[in-house]
């Protein structure tokens, strides 16, 4: 797993078009390029405690993640029930949906090819953090 850490000296601004785009009938846009976004500023909310992550493999392709994918985890956020999470289990990185109910902890693969990673008490598990979002190339 590679893991980057976020340069907080670098900005991208790309141009925003003040017109939405319908997911319906198509409509013209009035004009194309009304102001700039920055995707520091949308994406990080806590620069200090977020990386990027490339995806290996494919357990979690039924939650929109892909080989090659790469996830903007938060470590500051609170890993709770049904989050998306960066895990070590004994070791190793994992990506998994955290299930944590009725004093129940496993991870949760996004694919029935791979089975659940049931904790037991002698396994140590590490919380990285939680899976902000999924930069998806179509």
């Amino acid at each position: 797993m590679k893991i980057y850490s976020i340069n907080n000296e670098t900005n991208v601004n790309i141009a925003l078009s003040n017109a939405t785009i319908k997911a319906g009938f198509p409509s013209p846009a009035a004009e194309y390029q009304d102001e700039f976004l920055n995707l520091n500023n949308l994406l990080i909310k806590n620069k200090e405690a977020t990386f990027l992550v490339k995806v290996s493999g494919n357990s979690m392709i039924d939650a929109n993640i892909h080989e090659g994918d790469i996830l903007i985890v938060d470590k500051s956020l609170d890993a709770t029930h049904g989050k998306i999470i960066i895990a070590v289990v004994d070791g190793d990185f994992t990506v998994k949906i955290l299930y944590h109910k009725n004093n129940i902890l496993k991870l949760i693969p996004a694919n029935p090819e791979y089975p659940e990673i049931i904790l037991k008490n002698e396994q140590e598990l590490n919380i990285w953090g939680v899976v902000t979002y999924i930069i998806h190339k179509t």
